[in-house]
């Protein structure tokens, strides 16, 4: 069964890496195998383990601690989504943001709901997240190379432009594009916050507005993910870990709250190259781990 410590333990990893771009789901697979948790480790590819309600319970807190740090955000976007339904017609930067987290979202939805049961059976083993890491590391060291001059100003007739977007600038086929781009995330060891920010930057956004769209747009995801799995931790699956459960997820909500007020002042002059090089390292260390010493 699920120990408090482990809970706890779990819940820290879970809201640090949820919105680091290192992969939550990659670090909660690989770290039970490093601690020589077989009970997590046994409990992830069970799909009648209580492991699917501990989940629940850290993604509901996860989305919770964003909706509390984006509160005054999401108040004008709800209310931009009712106006531009009640008009018609997108006038306002609210109205218009909503629609493009609705576009963003789409992509994921579909795809979840049909094949994220499949490949996290499948692939919910420490060695694969180890690759995927490295994969992950890869994308964000590519994406800052190949968008590295995007700052640089471009002459345009008899005037100087940046090639830099502001997010309400957005296009919808780029909002669907990042969409595309989270659906990569299925896979344990793809950063959910890291190639939606890579989305972001190949729309030409800069690395703090590509940040804010990333959490803005997992907000719902990570929030309908849970109340969609809501029935599993109160029925008996969640049989004798809900005060663990309880427990992890605080830890969880805090910990992604301090994460993302980390992180939103990070990004505003600062590149995704730190924890590239981190999943790199981290996940080659532990593929020779699992494949030689395990």
């Amino acid at each position: 069964m699920l120990t408090y410590f482990q809970s706890i333990v779990m819940g820290l990893l879970q809201g640090v890496t949820e919105l680091f771009p290192v992969s939550s789901l990659g670090h909660s697979i690989i770290f039970p195998s490093i601690f020589g948790w077989k009970n997590l480790v046994a409990a992830q590819s069970d799909p009648k383990s209580f492991f699917l309600s501990f989940l629940v319970g850290l993604h509901l807190a996860t989305a919770i601690a964003l909706i509390i740090f984006y509160r005054n955000e999401w108040i004008r976007i709800f209310l931009g989504f009712f106006s531009s339904i009640r008009n018609r017609k997108i006038t306002t930067p609210d109205e218009r943001l909503v629609w493009l987290l609705i576009v963003a979202t789409i992509p994921t939805g579909i795809l979840a709901l049909v094949f994220e049961h499949a490949i996290r059976t499948v692939f919910s083993k420490p060695l694969y997240a180890s690759f995927f890491l490295i994969v992950n590391g890869a994308i964000l060291l590519a994406a800052e190379k190949i968008t590295k001059n995007k700052k640089e100003p471009v002459k345009e007739g008899n005037s100087i432009e940046t090639t830099v977007k502001e997010l309400e600038t957005l296009k919808f086929r780029d909002a669907g594009l990042i969409g595309i781009f989270q659906t990569c995330a299925l896979f344990a060891g793809i950063s959910r916050s890291g190639i939606t920010l890579v989305g972001g930057l190949f729309a030409r956004l800069n690395h703090q507005d590509a940040a804010r769209f990333s959490f803005l747009m997992a907000t719902p995801i990570i929030l309908l993910a849970g109340i969609y799995k809501l029935p599993l931790l109160f029925g008996h699956q969640g049989d004798g870990v809900r005060g663990q459960i309880f427990a992890g997820s605080i830890v969880a909500g805090i910990a992604a709250y301090m994460s993302v007020r980390f992180l939103d002042r990070y990004f505003h002059n600062r590149k995704t190259t730190p924890y590239a090089i981190y999943c790199v390292i981290f996940g080659a260390v532990f593929i020779i781990r699992f494949m030689f010493f395990s």
